[in-house]
């Protein structure tokens, strides 16, 4: 009867309580604060976009043990918002589903800065969804050190790593923008860390979705950088 009760119960169960193997549970955090103005919000997204369809991070994906990744895109500023929820991408046609759910969407998020209280949330959309991957990582980027409320950075920092979640940085350069080059040293000191955790800067522009793409390789294939502040090519 037990036994009974057990299969019951086990059949009852929600498909959406089932959890599923991945190999990187990947979130994409990025800026929408009040200075990315709305050409440039959209220029970020299209960058994802081109990249996570690129040949070379497919290439990336598919050589990874179970040909899969689990992806969310959160923009952030005073809070974050989830302009594409979890998916899983194995091809190029889940990936260009996931590039064209991430193009149409209204600006999620704007304000002022809260990092630490990003990294906290980007924390908790790991720790709550329905994937296990052998590696979680939150992909972190910015142009700026701003942290108007919400926890310290740093605190936001140590508490992520200490949950076995790698944060990754991608600072976004800006000729006479807030940090400038220093923006790298700034992000390295305080936004990374867990195991092989690097920072690939950006340059605005075209140079930016090329930076993208590389990080995500990196990511996806659990390598890192040759030097710890990769220079832009």
């Amino acid at each position: 009867m037990r036994y009974f009760i057990l299969t019951a119960l086990l059949a009852a169960t929600p498909a959406a309580a089932q959890q599923f193997n991945t190999d990187l549970e990947l979130v994409l955090l990025a800026d929408a604060s009040g200075s990315i103005d709305d050409d440039e919000l959209i220029f970020q997204r299209q960058s994802y976009a081109t990249a996570i369809t690129d040949p070379d991070v497919l290439d990336a994906i598919s050589n990874t043990l179970y040909g899969s990744i689990a992806v969310t895109y959160v923009e952030w500023a005073e809070n974050t918002a989830a302009v594409v929820d979890w998916t899983i991408i194995t091809d190029e046609a889940s990936a260009t589903a996931f590039a064209e759910a991430l193009i149409g969407p209204p600006r999620a998020v704007y304000g002022r800065n809260a990092i630490g209280g990003a990294l906290l949330d980007g924390m908790r959309m790991i720790e709550s969804n329905n994937y296990v991957g052998f590696r979680r990582v939150i992909d972190f980027s910015g142009d700026t050190m701003g942290n108007s409320s919400g926890p310290p950075i740093t605190l936001a920092r140590d508490e992520v790593v200490a949950a076995n979640i790698t944060i990754n940085a991608l600072p976004i350069l800006r000729n006479g923008g807030f940090g400038g080059d220093d923006l790298v040293e700034l992000y390295t000191d305080n936004i990374i860390g867990g195991d092989g955790a690097f920072v690939v800067p950006a340059e605005t522009g075209a140079a930016f979705a090329e930076s993208v793409k590389r990080k995500l390789v990196l990511e996806i294939a659990g390598l890192t950088p040759e030097t710890e502040l990769a220079a832009v090519e």
